[in-house]
């Protein structure tokens, strides 16, 4: 999936040459390609975690992940050999009136693809619901009500039980949204006389989207609170801050999907109100008290400076410096100007490439085999600065009003995609030095 985003940034700076469709087919994988991964990556710490707490049942993470298998090849497999490039958004109704470029039997299976995918991670959720209850009675009591809201002399429950609690909650309604839209849009695709409202389409999608992806960042974070603190030498222990932050992230998140569609003119005024002022609170409880907490915990404690805890700090970074941009497109104002630019791209891959994907590289370095090296502190550093070159390229490009998601760039806006091109392929080549290093431990360590 980076090697597609590398090649888009390739073409748009004009440095080879990839012919529109060839862009739509790529942007299409690499959306929705990277958004699956980062639900699997946050799905694997999760449940690498939490079965230290309760009782997972293994069998349903299998399933989930051949699943996952299964809808990539056929969620990839229409855009590589059939033409699909209905972006990751599959925005009713462009998979069912391609314009000659895609069958329908194309449009059908890659929606299959995604409805499969959905149906494991909901089956995952739900497992974990039935742990969490068989071990704390209530999801009200996972979340820490008792010590929230009452006076009791208990322990909170673990971090990790708190997130994972309210990661279930949240992605279980976004997936019910997504899969609902999914079999809608196959049905419209089968029996053009169904018609679906377009507007009541993407509101579902974007609900489903939204909650997703911040879902996959909720789950990575584990390695945060349960990692750090062994190279720091303290424990992070919840208090009622921690426990008041996740319980109304819980809320937010799934409410503030609209500042996705500040721009549908058709959508209710109070939607729009309520996306602007949710997009300023949703993302700081959470954020506050684990970047806070980040940063307190290490504070002089001496801690243990390896490639892996130094990738776990980046990702307190990357989620904290990502939010910014994400703020200014959430207002309203900025929105009109920003949101159709390269503005938009910046700031999420300053989540995904600088936060989660660190929170997962972290986590991986540090159950691989092995003593860190000279080598894997250059590959943090190279990578830190190359997602940081990247994502700052597209922000630059953003806020010099180049529109996102054109396969073509003018001469004018072909220098700041040539630098996120280099940058990118900084970020690609380095993913590729530490996957391999891993894997070489991992493989020594079996």
């Amino acid at each position: 999936m980076m090697v597609f985003g590398f090649l888009m940034r390739l073409g748009q700076a004009g440095l080879i040459e990839i012919s529109p469709s060839w862009f739509y087919q790529f942007m299409t994988m690499h959306g929705v390609g990277m958004v699956g991964i980062a639900g699997m990556g946050g799905a694997a710490i999760l449940y690498h975690f939490l079965s230290q707490y309760v009782d997972l049942s293994k069998k349903v993470f299998i399933v989930n992940l051949v699943l996952f298998l299964i809808g990539a090849v056929l969620l990839l497999g229409p855009s590589l050999f059939a033409g699909y490039a209905g972006a990751w958004t599959f925005l009713y109704p462009l998979p069912q009136h391609p314009q000659g470029q895609w069958s329908a039997t194309a449009a059908t299976v890659h929606l299959t693809g995604l409805a499969l995918v959905g149906v494991g991670f909901l089956l995952f959720h739900l497992d974990n619901a039935r742990a969490i209850i068989a071990r704390y009675g209530s999801l009200g009591r996972a979340l820490g009500w008792p010590q929230l809201f009452g006076k009791s002399a208990e322990e909170p429950p673990p971090a990790t039980v708190v997130a994972a609690t309210m990661v279930l909650i949240v992605n279980i309604l976004g997936l019910v949204s997504g899969a609902s839209i999914i079999i809608m849009s196959i049905v419209g695709i089968l029996n053009p006389a169904f018609v679906i409202d377009p507007l009541l389409a993407k509101n579902m999608i974007f609900m489903f989207g939204h909650i997703f992806i911040n879902a996959s960042i909720y789950m990575g974070v584990i390695a945060v609170y349960e990692l750090l603190p062994l190279y720091a030498g303290r424990p992070w222990k919840p208090n009622r801050v921690f426990l008041a932050a996740w319980n109304v992230s819980a809320l937010f998140v799934i409410i503030v999907y609209p500042h996705h569609m500040l721009m549908d003119f058709a959508q209710p005024t109070w939607l729009h109100v309520v996306g602007q002022i949710v997009s300023y609170g949703s993302g700081f409880p959470i954020l506050v008290v684990t970047a806070f907490g980040a940063l307190t915990l290490v504070h002089r404690s001496g801690i243990k400076w390896t490639a892996a805890s130094g990738f776990l700090l980046l990702s307190m970074f990357g989620w904290s410096a990502g939010v910014i941009p994400a703020v200014v497109d959430g207002t309203i104002a900025a929105n009109r100007v920003m949101h159709n630019t390269l503005w938009v791209p910046g700031h999420f891959h300053f989540y995904l490439v600088l936060g989660l994907l660190s929170m997962f590289l972290g986590f991986a370095l540090h159950y691989a085999a092995g003593k860190d090296s000279a080598a894997d502190r250059v590959a943090f550093w190279t990578y830190a600065v190359g997602g940081l070159g990247f994502t700052c390229a597209f922000l630059a490009a953003g806020a010099s009003s180049v529109p996102r998601r054109f396969a073509v760039h003018l001469p004018e806006w072909q220098g700041l995609a040539a630098v996120g091109a280099f940058f990118s392929g900084v970020v690609l080549l380095t993913t590729l030095v530490l996957v391999a290093r891993i894997a070489m431990r991992a493989r020594n360590s079996a």
